[in-house]
């Protein structure tokens, strides 16, 4: 491994290679991670490829969104703390801004905007939605055990429509693959070019559990609205396992039934959310600035979005030095199976509530959304490019039907 600069080193350096990621990565965590791995294995040889490959399985072992979280440990490895905060900001911040730029747009020109277009964004998010689902269920179901917890997760969540029905989904689910599965031993591997020792890791981690239960409590004793966007916002972003696109439910049920945000901007907020780069977790921001209640606009998008992306910080870099036994041990990699596999019942829930609910009404909305779903899976047209073209359409069936 070696380096190409040692002014690439500086946080600032850092901070501008993922701006130009941040501005340019579209098409999902699968398609970041291929980035990162062109940027910063085969161009800047900042990792090995066994290194770079440990570093993605350590990210989806962990709950939140795998991308920004490599990024978080690539820029951790160059240039400590600064560094991960760097990189997470370059990455994130010109999605973040676009989407709240949105919601303003929406909030003060909402009246302005045919229906239709919104209508359109609803409807090419039960594609992008399909799409997830088939994707994650032919990588992580490929058996009937796993096709079965995927099953009864679904009915599961649709049955208890609340986060704490999910993650009791995600705990059972474990305990199945505990008993169900016997995974291989792991391949040889490269260590991480990370050092952080075991007595700072288990800080962040106690800190990241003291929050995730502390938080509710807090809420509860001093009842505040931005104590509870950052509760609501934090345990979204510590309880979702499988991607981005698994946080839709969780927020769904945190926001929408509150009366925080409608459940027809959540859905134009989740469709707009496909068409910019980076991680699909600003969709925080989007909501954050489209609240019904103080704090909204820059300040709630801007609390929202540190809220959802915290417990990343604190697994990565908490989870880092013991990563080197828990990839081995075998009874965790067996949990993970059949975590994996609820999750994907996880989002098929979702699909159909409240994505194919709300957004399928007529037979046009449903050719529509097929027509979508074949333009991103088989014509492998960019997201952007599908979003504004279901805009588009929804405003003309608007106008002609």
């Amino acid at each position: 491994m070696t380096d190409t600069t040692k002014t690439d080193r500086s946080p600032w350096a850092v901070f501008l290679i993922f701006l130009r990621l941040g501005l340019i990565s579209f098409g999902g965590p699968i398609a970041h991670l291929g980035y990162f791995r062109d940027e910063f294995v085969m161009r800047r040889q900042w990792l090995t490829e066994r290194s770079y490959a440990d570093l993605v399985a350590l990210c989806q072992f962990l709950p939140g969104p795998a991308s920004s979280q490599v990024g978080i440990a690539i820029g951790l490895s160059r240039s400590g703390y600064a560094g991960a905060l760097a990189a997470w900001a370059g990455f994130t911040l010109p999605s973040a801004i676009a989407l709240i730029l949105f919601a303003l747009g929406i909030a003060s020109y909402g009246d302005a905007m045919p229906s239709g277009v919104l209508h359109g964004l609803k409807v090419v998010a039960v594609a992008v939605v399909a799409q997830a689902v088939w994707g994650m269920a032919r990588n992580l179901c490929p058996d009937a055990p796993r096709i079965t917890i995927m099953a009864a997760a679904t009915c599961f969540v649709l049955l208890v429509p609340s986060a704490w029905g999910q993650v009791g989904v995600i705990a059972i689910a474990a305990v199945i693959g505990l008993s169900l599965f016997k995974p291989q031993k792991g391949a040889p591997h490269d260590p991480l070019p990370i050092a952080i020792r075991r007595r700072v890791g288990l800080f962040w981690l106690t800190l990241f559990f003291a929050l995730l239960m502390g938080l509710p409590l807090l809420t509860a004793m001093f009842p505040n609205q931005t104590l509870s966007m950052v509760d609501a916002f934090y345990r979204a972003g510590s309880l979702v396992f499988g991607g981005g696109h698994v946080v839709l439910p969780l927020l769904q049920a945190e926001v929408v039934p509150s009366g925080w945000v409608s459940n027809d901007a959540f859905l134009a907020g989740y469709g707009a959310a496909q068409a910019v780069p980076g991680p699909l977790f600003t969709f925080a921001a989007f909501l954050g600035a489209s609240m019904n209640q103080a704090p909204s606009g820059w300040l709630g998008g801007l609390v929202c979005l540190l809220a959802i992306f915290a417990p990343s910080f604190l697994l990565v870099v908490g989870a880092l030095p013991f990563w080197e036994r828990l990839r081995r041990n075998t009874r965790t990699q067996a949990a993970l199976l059949g975590i994996n596999a609820a999750v994907v019942g996880l989002l098929l829930a979702a699909l159909y509530q409240p994505v194919w609910t709300s957004a399928i009404h007529v037979p046009q909305d449903f050719g529509l959304a097929l027509v979508a779903l074949v333009a991103l899976m088989f014509w492998k047209l960019p997201p952007w490019l599908v979003v504004v073209g279901s805009g588009v359409a929804g405003w003309l069936l608007s106008v002609t039907l």
